[in-house]
């Protein structure tokens, strides 16, 4: 994808007749350049990108513009910046960044949390229902991938989780390719079906335990449970992935820091 040399061929933003376009600060239009980039593949996980003078002089901006919309993307955990190496494109395999998404942590180990373990029930291909078809942003019926798991924490059941991945994207991954693997998901999707996960959307609630997740999470029927639904987004905010997760929370809580 050919990338404007120089602010004159910013994006513009997009007016309707009889309405007053809304223009953005100059580092919020680089900052959308340098996504497409990140979109584009012109950079892709784990790489180095231009320095902030390099990419200043590509733009015809200022470095400080440019300095400006890299520590936002850094913040989004999109960049990730090294002290004395650069900017770099930021990937799950970073240890920062691999349980990003992940906020259940014991109640009184927190390094537990990174001894998980995964214990794959069953993986195949289905028909969309329409309520998983419209929140992947496809047609009912459309083929995507069930994946369902349970995470062990210092070998307790802590999630019971069902997955919904788009068919077409995530075409030859199997059963036997993710008991395979030994890192995170979204590396796997990242490295070698191309899809980043860049945010996620969450909807948390409190359920009972029916006697299905009650034998696998081995809690007893009627237990409250933390329900989460994570609608998690690749680049362009497309959605890529559902999850459909239930928590124990006995020994464990859910952290979020606000700001």
């Amino acid at each position: 994808m050919a990338t404007p040399t120089h602010t004159g061929n910013l994006p513009a933003p997009m007016g309707t007749a009889g309405v007053s376009p809304v223009f953005s600060p100059l580092y919020q239009q680089i900052k959308a350049l340098l996504t497409r980039s990140l979109q584009s593949g012109e950079w892709k996980p784990g790489e180095l990108i231009p320095s902030e003078a390099e990419l200043a002089l590509r733009f015809g901006v200022s470095q400080g513009t440019v300095r400006k919309a890299i520590d936002e993307l850094a913040a989004e955990n999109l960049l990730l910046r090294r002290q004395g190496r650069g900017t770099f494109v930021s990937t799950h395999h970073e240890e920062q960044v691999k349980f990003r998404f992940l906020r259940m942590v014991p109640d009184g180990e927190p390094d537990q949390a990174l001894r998980m373990q995964r214990q794959f029930l069953e993986c195949h291909r289905m028909r969309a229902a329409a309520d998983v078809a419209r929140l992947l942003a496809i047609k009912p019926g459309d083929m995507v991938l069930e994946i369902r798991r349970i995470l062990h924490i210092g070998g307790e059941p802590l999630v019971y989780e069902d997955i919904y991945l788009q068919g077409a994207p995530f075409r030859g991954l199997t059963a036997e390719r993710l008991e395979r693997y030994e890192g995170p998901l979204y590396a796997l999707f990242e490295s070698e079906f191309g899809t980043r996960m860049v945010r996620a959307e969450e909807k948390i609630r409190a359920v009972n335990a029916g006697p299905q997740e009650a034998a696998l999470l081995k809690v007893p029927v009627g237990q409250a449970l933390l329900s989460v639904e994570r609608l998690a987004f690749s680049y362009g905010d497309q959605p890529a992935e559902l999850r459909r997760g239930l928590y124990s929370t006995a020994h464990h809580h859910y952290r979020n820091a606000l700001s």
